[in-house]
């Protein structure tokens, strides 16, 4: 599993989270969705990781959130569990597995604390999912609500839209906030809202907002991983709100193509690179099988004589 983070730290709980909103320390979260990428968010000191529903487009490589299914979140949420022995876990409950009853969205929840590894569940909506946050919340589950653009209802919001952009439209974000707020959510993604709206509704909030295409003013952030490391193909369409960070499509391009290169030009593997042997084994070894072997002919040649003149 190699070597354990640099700066050892305690485990991020709900307390962690609320002690630093209440100190005004930004909360970090990312996405993850395998061992790998949660064990380099783990290194990397992350406050919160979340097994997003985004998985579907970069992981698996569906079109939209829209077609991923519970048992395969749940596949990934386990894998990402794995790695994350610090960071504060969140899954992201896809579409259809909690918009039916609090009951159906109750089911689910257990399911991600049970079978996930996870620590907390969340899903899209404001104050139309208050008694489904409060259905969960009240059976001792964690929720991380999510408001704004809600990239599960895109189709219902004409797509991916900015949110809160005029006056009517800023006040229901914040009947939302305070509505989840109320029904025991422990914090709030708010996405693709104006900074301005953002800043203002975390001032009047108890509990900590974590900002995507939202500003600076919100308690904390979170990115897609796949999106801020360059881990993509050049052309890729990426929202105004991320910035890339590094270039691992680049950098694991290059390593591919000069793996292929070397073997191609038989320079790979080299010395270095294989398990050595004694001199005098090999040859006792080539010696033995060159014997058996001119044994086996000459069995076979004797065996062949005999045939002919039968």
């Amino acid at each position: 599993m190699g070597l354990p983070p640099a700066t050892p730290r305690k485990k991020v709980t709900l307390n962690t989270l609320q002690s630093m909103y209440k100190r005004g320390e930004k909360i970090t979260m990312i996405t993850a969705h395998d061992f790998p990428s949660a064990h380099v968010a783990e290194h990397a000191g992350m406050d919160m990781i979340l097994v997003g529903d985004s998985l579907a487009m970069v992981a698996l490589g569906m079109e939209d959130t829209s077609e991923v299914l519970v048992e395969e979140m749940l596949l990934h949420c386990r894998s990402v569990a794995r790695a994350s022995s610090r960071a504060f876990t969140v899954g992201d409950m896809p579409m259809g597995s909690y918009e039916i009853s609090p009951q159906q969205a109750l089911s689910t929840a257990i399911r991600f604390i049970k079978e996930g590894r996870m620590s907390a569940v969340k899903l899209e909506g404001g104050a139309e999912m208050a008694p489904t946050i409060r259905t969960i919340t009240t059976a001792g589950i964690p929720v991380l609500a999510h408001i704004g653009l809600t990239p599960q209802r895109q189709n219902a919001l004409g797509g991916f839209r900015v949110q809160g952009k005029s006056k009517e439209s800023a006040k229901r974000l914040l009947r939302d906030a305070l509505a989840v707020q109320e029904a025991g959510a422990f914090a709030m993604v708010v996405e693709a809202v104006p900074q301005e709206v953002a800043s203002f509704i975390t001032g009047l909030l108890k509990v900590p907002t974590i900002g995507i295409g939202a500003g600076s003013g919100t308690s904390g952030q979170v990115l897609v991983q796949a999106d801020m490391t360059g881990n993509f193909p050049p052309g890729r369409f990426l929202p105004k709100f991320v910035k890339k960070y590094g270039d691992v499509w680049g950098e694991a391009l290059r390593a591919i193509e000069s793996y292929r290169d070397e073997v191609k030009g038989k320079s790979y593997p080299a010395e270095e690179h294989t398990y050595p042997m004694a001199r005098e084994e090999v040859e006792a070894f080539v010696g033995d099988v060159r014997r058996l072997m001119g044994a086996a002919n000459a069995s076979a040649e004797a065996e062949g004589e005999g045939e002919k003149e039968a």
